[in-house]
């Protein structure tokens, strides 16, 4: 083809892909973006890993994993074979063909979006923005941000949205931990805000998983906040259940298990002790804030917040009851969390609900202590301080402690140990269903 030609550069820049000559660059190595380089490096793919944390740069110019469930051999695989690079210079954003943003997108403390990483993330591209640019943004937004925000930062008089550089919206998939899928057997959705745009970016995904390509950006930004919706929305509804069916002298989780055997027409969700990760807490928040722009008031997603951020206030209500059984106040009781992480076998503690409980139980005089196999010492957060180390789980350990709660069923976790030696065990993810003995120490909450 003619260099000349409309066409040309991006028929260049899907050959590139092709070939596996285009340089993947990765702004973010966090839990998304730290895996996706991985991949695109395992599929014969230079990387070029950007992030402003120097720790972290450091950390994987060493061959170390600072993400548990990522081993450092795949690392200093890639360092050796120079198939990854990292790096806090972001001028070598021009060595890369095709530029993916998994940045972090919070909320405010009054509930509402958080761009402001993105939005310097996007500043800092346009000022290295070159003709062949693929952009695509993995970060979970709200519809619209791709092409209201991205595009109008990158577009120039000279530079034309897909014929010189293309943009595109495809949603992390990331579950942290997971074992059994990962970003190259989970199926990516794609949505380009043209024509090209949509081919370049489907050729990149492609060559790591299967893709869904759907029709614009909008679309491929709901999609994602449907899929943690749906999840966040049935949650509560199991959390509430979970409330009455304690009242009733219901095992719900019982229940649970008894309904899943139905082959069709229902989906098994298990309550907990609140809501945790950077995606079902925060996502459904970033569509019912767009809601408003069409004057539309999404009351599910309200009220399933509503429940989910209530349930740490349960965890405490059923911890109070349980010491008044032993006639023991909480106000000076010695409680021991097990699990700070948002979910079993991982170390992302990113809007973990024993950060709630553990801040409700402070304040009401406890005294916390806290053990977790998977984060040995808590860093401060967007909401809470915590300056704590984990203590080791010992018989004496447990005597000492008046209550324990189990906010986290880490698969490392011997409950029975845990229920044998411990005055009272409140556990709120039913990890301690097969334990027979000593069962009336048990609270469920």
């Amino acid at each position: 083809m003619n260099v000349n030609d409309k066409g040309y550069i991006h028929q260049r820049l899907l050959k590139m892909i092709t070939d596996k000559t285009a340089v993947v660059g990765i702004i973010g190595l966090g839990y998304v973006g730290l895996p996706l380089a991985i991949h695109f490096g395992r599929h014969g793919f230079r990387v070029i890993g950007f992030d402003v944390d120097a720790r972290k740069i450091d950390k994987i110019l060493h061959g170390e994993s600072y993400i548990k469930h990522i081993p450092e051999a795949s690392i200093r695989e890639l360092i050796d074979k120079k198939q990854l690079d990292v790096t806090i210079d972001f001028s070598h954003l021009k060595e890369a063909d095709c530029i993916l943003i998994c940045v972090p997108t919070p909320l405010t403390d009054k509930m509402e979006p958080d761009l402001s990483y993105l939005l310097s993330t996007t500043k800092t591209i346009s000022q290295h923005l070159r003709q062949g640019h693929l952009i695509v943004l993995e970060s979970t937004t709200y519809p619209g941000t791709t092409e209201e925000m991205l595009l109008p930062s990158l577009t120039s008089s000279d530079m034309r949205i897909g014929e010189d550089f293309f943009l595109a919206f495809s949603p992390e998939r990331e579950d942290p931990g997971n074992q059994t899928y990962t970003a190259v057997n989970i199926p990516k959705v794609v949505g380009g805000v043209t024509r090209p745009c949509l081919e370049a970016s489907v050729a990149l995904y492609n060559t790591i998983t299967e893709t869904v390509p759907v029709s614009s950006t909008r679309t491929a930004e709901l999609t994602k906040l449907l899929e943690n919706t749906f999840r966040s929305v049935n949650i509560a509804m199991v959390n509430e259940l979970k409330i009455l069916a304690h009242k009733m002298g219901i095992d719900l989780f019982e229940v649970i298990d008894a309904a899943a055997t139905k082959p069709f027409g229902y989906t098994p969700f298990y309550p907990g002790p609140g809501l945790g990760g950077h995606c079902i807490p925060i996502d459904p928040f970033y569509l019912a804030w767009k809601a408003k722009e069409y004057d539309f008031s999404a009351r599910f997603i309200h009220l399933a917040g509503e429940i989910n951020v209530s349930m740490p206030y349960y965890v405490i209500e059923k911890t109070i009851e349980a010491l008044n059984t032993h006639k023991k106040s909480l106000n000076g009781s010695r409680i021991m969390l097990l699990g700070m992480a948002y979910k079993k076998d991982i170390d992302d503690d990113r809007e973990s609900p024993g950060y709630a409980i553990m801040k409700l139980l402070s304040e009401k005089g406890a005294i916390v202590a806290y053990n977790d196999p998977w984060i040995s010492q808590l860093e401060p957060t967007r909401k809470y301080n915590f300056q704590m180390t984990s203590t080791a789980i010992t018989p004496e350990v447990l005597t000492e402690m008046d209550a324990v709660i189990i906010v986290t069923d880490h698969s490392g976790y011997d409950v029975e140990e845990i229920v044998k030696f411990s005055k009272i065990v409140i556990d709120t993810r039913n990890a301690t269903k097969n334990v027979k003995d000593n069962r009336e120490k048990i609270f469920m909450a």
